[in-house]
């Protein structure tokens, strides 16, 4: 008999009292080495799974030409998350597949997303149409409305619960889930100087997202409330995508006191710059630096590697938001028409000035279903109980306020126009 120490085949540890071995025919393995191989392929088995609900990931190429068919506009932005989602699916995939070993292959870590831009812009609407694209659970949260646990307001946790039950209760669906962290620049630090006062809903719940974001363990309560007695669940967040967004009002200014060269020339023959970059220029030299003087801690940005900004929208891209993607505006209110049996139409010159009292306004895309909602409001109010009313076309004028809308009916001789609160009939 060999007096040889028998050893885990493993990770080497002796056989004692405190480390028993199991044998086999050829080695022995130790419990630890049990519980982390049933770790391993409970882990595999579910992202197996997984993969083939799934199906294959949209390269980066598919995804952009999907994005195209909803967003207008900002083809670097799509470009720059369109690769970050491709990259952080197929590092899902691969693994989910065996691809990775730990002895022989390089350990691919995640990569969140740091959305930039003016208020309707399109930043939410990239991210769920890339959501819904891949087809994984995704949720919006609003971070003003979340605080440090222990404090009213909602926890960081209640982003996993919503992100639960929208992949109903499937735990392992929901840690290949997307969250959109809405109006995140809302959290910045009003000043880089430390105060005594603790901000429990800028700061304190930047460092209480350091963790969610970056990947942890995390207890999730199944019914949204530890205190309803609902069961927890243990969600990893490794493999979930973080994207947050917001306007950083405010952030071009910072840029541009970095960019711009500090005038030391005085009296009459020093050199004056008048070149001011515009705004995209701006958001495009963005630097981890800028956003920690607006007021984000370097931990927080350190955790969103991919930084995407978004161009404002000109009048050209609104009118383009109106009538090119597969659900415009223009096509919404048509639709909501045709329902009730009349053709909605619009004349090129009443699209331009709808573009244009929007861009007025300076609420970007979502300014464009404001002008619309009250320019159709009286004959979507009126239709539904007219008969025989067979188009309803709106020109420049009547975006304008300069006419009221005119209706055709079926006999092509009458007319109907809206005249203040009443509807007269005429012949044209």
């Amino acid at each position: 008999m060999s007096n040889e120490a028998t050893s885990c085949s493993f990770c080497g540890v002796v056989q004692s009292n405190e480390s028993p071995l199991i044998a086999g025919r050829e080695g022995y393995i130790c419990e630890a080495c049990v519980r982390l191989a049933s770790q391993v392929i409970d882990s595999w088995s579910h992202r197996r799974a997984m993969a083939a609900a799934h199906g294959p990931v949209p390269k980066p190429k598919e995804l952009k030409a999907k994005l195209d068919e909803y967003v207008v506009g900002q083809d670097l932005a799509k470009e720059i998350m369109s690769v970050a989602v491709y990259n952080h699916y197929k590092r899902l995939k691969s693994f989910s597949a065996g691809a990775w070993n730990a002895t022989e292959d390089v350990e691919l870590g995640k990569s969140n997303i740091l959305v930039l831009g003016p208020s309707g812009s399109g930043k939410t609407l990239i991210a769920s149409t890339l959501a819904r694209i891949v087809g994984v659970p995704y949720v919006v949260a609003d971070a003003t409305t979340l605080t440090q646990a222990g404090y009213v307001g909602e926890d960081v946790e209640s982003v996993l619960t919503r992100l639960l039950e929208v992949a109903e209760g499937n735990e392992e669906r929901a840690e290949w889930g997307i969250v959109y962290l809405d109006e995140i620049d809302k959290l910045a630090r009003s000043s880089e100087a430390p105060t005594g006062v603790r901000d429990v809903s800028g700061e304190g719940v930047q460092q209480a997202l350091l963790k969610l974001v970056e990947g942890s363990e995390v207890k999730v309560p199944q019914k949204g409330k530890r205190r309803d007695g609902g069961s927890e669940v243990l969600m990893n967040t490794a493999n979930i995508l973080f994207i947050a967004g917001g306007a950083f009002a405010g952030l071009e200014e910072i840029v541009a006191k970095r960019v711009s060269p500090k005038k030391t020339g005085i009296g009459f023959h020093a050199k004056v710059d008048q070149t001011t970059p515009n705004l995209q220029d701006l958001l495009d030299m963005v630097q981890p630096e800028d956003l920690r003087r607006f007021g984000l801690i370097p931990e927080f940005i350190g955790r969103f590697p991919v930084l995407a900004a978004l161009s404002p929208l000109n009048e050209e891209s609104l009118i383009n938001i109106l009538l090119e993607p597969k659900n415009s505006l223009v096509k919404q209110y048509q639709k909501l028409f045709e329902y009730d049996g009349v053709k909605l139409e619009f004349t090129p010159e009443a699209v331009r000035e709808i573009a244009k009292i929007a861009l007025e306004r300076g609420t970007g895309a979502r300014g464009l279903r404001s002008v619309l909602e009250q320019l159709l409001r009286k004959p979507m109010f009126e239709l539904p109980s007219q008969n025989g009313v067979m188009r309803c076309i709106v020109d420049e004028k009547v975006v304008r306020g300069e006419c009221d809308i005119e209706l055709e009916y079926v006999d092509e001789s009458d007319t109907a126009i809206y005249v203040n609160e009443e509807v007269r009939a005429g012949n044209g």
